[in-house]
């Protein structure tokens, strides 16, 4: 009968507690004990405008404001490969007002490929949420005389050295699937890095690169007005955005793929309660059919997971992407 008992006050205290907890989390509070959030939310964007991060960012900014009750204000901070956004958001006040668009670059890339980081991810980054991934997509310039995959690596292997493609910047997503078809292919494509996928993809699309591997949320229109040429999508099965497109493994070369995800991130040390407050802010949007629609028709899936389970991802990636990043010699520029 004790041990019933005992058991019983042990059931009573754990639901109290769960409900404190839950209590706690619907009314986030910061250090100085207002009721968060009290003032605008600044959204640091590594990328300069127009790119896919940008243009999923930008989507989700009103959406989250309407959801939050203050202005989510997007700051777009470009250069070093996200690097200058993630210090910035790093050494920031940890108290839920500045957040950070994150992606496999920033968290997973760039501490294998520079020696020296203003910053450590699990260290200095509190994650929130994994908000959705996206394919890239390998185009090229209309001019280019191919129509497949195949058929560029040919061309490729005939003119080592002499095809650039761009991406937005070194250590993003989209020049690691270079280095990785250049290995796969055995081609020797000419990495040209730039400050974001906008300004990367107008260089394309003015002929002063020949392809590049974008993400579909940012290329998929210029395919569509016929201003670049598809040739494949580098996820491991075809993007339901654009079904009819074959993917790079299909084509020739088992087992590639690259893709892009994206994240929102806080500074390390934000209250737990904050985090779980935007963590379900966040995921109210995503789930929302309209949302995930639009999401869709600009080449990515909605994919929210929970703090701990983007924790996870990180750590993985960063010990995936390291042999990958050593074997190819790949160097920051």
């Amino acid at each position: 009968m004790r041990m019933a008992i005992t058991g019983l006050a042990a059931a009573l205290t754990s639901v109290m507690l769960v409900g404190i907890a839950t209590t706690h989390a619907q009314t986030a509070s910061t250090s100085s004990g207002q009721a968060y959030p009290s003032k605008p939310i600044r959204y640091v964007i590594p990328f300069a405008p127009g790119g896919g991060q940008d243009l999923v960012g930008r989507a989700l900014a009103p959406r989250l404001s309407e959801a939050l009750g203050q202005q989510v204000v997007i700051d777009n901070r470009p250069g070093g490969g996200t690097i200058l956004g993630a210090e910035l958001v790093a050494r920031s006040p940890a108290d839920g007002y500045t957040i950070f668009m994150g992606s496999n670059t920033s968290m997973s890339i760039n501490p294998n490929l520079h020696a020296k980081l203003p910053y450590e991810p699990l260290r200095d980054f509190a994650p929130i949420i994994r908000i959705a991934t996206a394919a890239n997509m390998l185009v090229v310039h209309p001019s280019m005389p191919v129509r497949s995959v195949k058929e560029l690596a040919a061309f490729a292997k005939a003119r080592p050295d002499q095809l650039n493609y761009g991406s937005s910047g070194t250590g993003t997503p989209a020049h690691l699937a270079g280095v990785m078809f250049n290995e796969a292919a055995g081609v020797k494509l000419v990495h040209v890095p730039y400050k974001g996928s906008s300004p990367a993809l107008t260089a394309l699309i003015s002929g002063e690169t020949q392809l590049m591997f974008s993400t579909l949320t940012s290329s998929l229109q210029f395919v569509r007005s016929q201003r670049l040429r598809a040739l494949a999508v580098t996820s491991a099965k075809r993007s339901p955005a654009i079904p009819e497109m074959p993917t790079v493994a299909e084509s020739g070369y088992s087992g590639y793929e690259a893709i892009t995800w994206y994240g929102a991130f806080a500074p390390a040390g934000t209250p737990a309660a904050v985090i779980s407050r935007l963590n379900a802010e966040f995921a109210k949007v995503l789930n929302h059919a309209e949302f995930k629609s639009w999401l869709l028709n600009q080449g990515a899936e909605v994919a929210p997971t929970t703090p701990d389970e983007l924790a996870a991802q990180v750590k993985m990636e960063l010990q995936l992407y390291a042999p990958i990043i050593k074997k190819s010699g790949m160097k920051a520029d």
